[in-house]
């Protein structure tokens, strides 16, 4: 499941559960848990974005404390129900909230890596996390948008400079609370520009009618923003053209509170 379909669900997860069981959100986006384990130093620690979590559903039911973090690298698709088509990438990089070497942690990753795939353990995920969120909040919107692959979106030099100027925005963000970049906005605009004719879920979505993913990659960031007093004029741009996008298409539900506070920081 996409991050915007687990909180209406996540009740069924309950005959999952037990004292130990630790939950493995693998999804896109800000998770729903990133403000527990940490200290910004704001009134986000120990909280969620209802732009994530709506109510906070997934926190109160699943509970932080059960989460690993993990930043899913490969690039699939979904051309028919049941067929998965892998494009590239086999990297699923793991972490524990609070940074620490846990002996669960130790677990997953062994067996991931026995199962033939990268599952590197790190202290700061986070960082990680916006890493990924960088090209999730301004490739996929464009994409969505026009159609284009990560490819064409990297050689055209308008969009080119347009996600430039989106990730100077989201990086400001990430900063904010505490986030590290390891590399520069043009090694992560190559990045996803040398996958050659891949284009994101987001554009999948439109393509295949499905709900489309905007709240955890785009709305985050700005819910995020808002909170923190960041202006994000490009974000906010495309933003409200993907939206609408989606409602036309009836892809996407428009929330009238979370747009509210996205405009106002409320």
């Amino acid at each position: 499941m996409k991050a915007h379909a687990v909180p209406a669900v996540v009740e069924q997860f309950g005959p999952l559960l037990g004292k130990a069981t630790a939950v493995v959100p693998a999804v896109n986006g800000l998770p729903w848990w990133y403000f527990h384990g940490t200290s910004t130093g704001t009134a986000l620690d120990e909280t969620w974005l209802e732009s994530v979590d709506p109510g906070g559903a997934q926190w109160r039911y699943l509970g932080p404390e059960r989460a690993i973090g993990c930043v899913v690298y490969p690039a699939c698709d979904v051309p028919e129900p049941g067929v998965i088509h892998h494009a590239s990438g086999d990297r699923f990089t793991l972490g524990e909230p609070d940074g620490s070497d846990s002996g669960r942690l130790r677990l997953l990753s062994e067996l991931l890596i026995a199962g033939g795939l990268r599952a590197p353990r790190k202290a700061r995920l986070r960082d990680e996390i916006w890493i990924k969120l960088w090209g999730n909040s301004s490739f996929n919107p464009v994409s969505a948008l026009t159609g284009a692959s990560l490819d064409l979106i990297g050689s055209d030099a308008a969009c080119r400079r347009l996600i430039h100027d989106m990730m100077v925005e989201c990086k400001a963000v990430g900063e904010a609370v505490g986030a590290r970049f390891g590399v520069t906005i043009e090694q992560r605009i190559k990045g996803g520009t040398d996958i050659v004719g891949h284009k994101p879920s987001t554009r999948h979505d439109v393509e295949l009618g499905r709900p489309m993913e905007i709240d955890p990659l785009v709305s985050s960031v700005q819910e995020l923003a808002r909170r923190l007093g960041i202006s994000t004029p490009n974000l906010d741009t495309v933003a409200a053209l993907l939206r609408l996008q989606g409602q036309v298409l009836g892809l996407y539900e428009r929330k009238a509170h979370l747009e509210v506070a996205i405009r106002s920081g409320i």
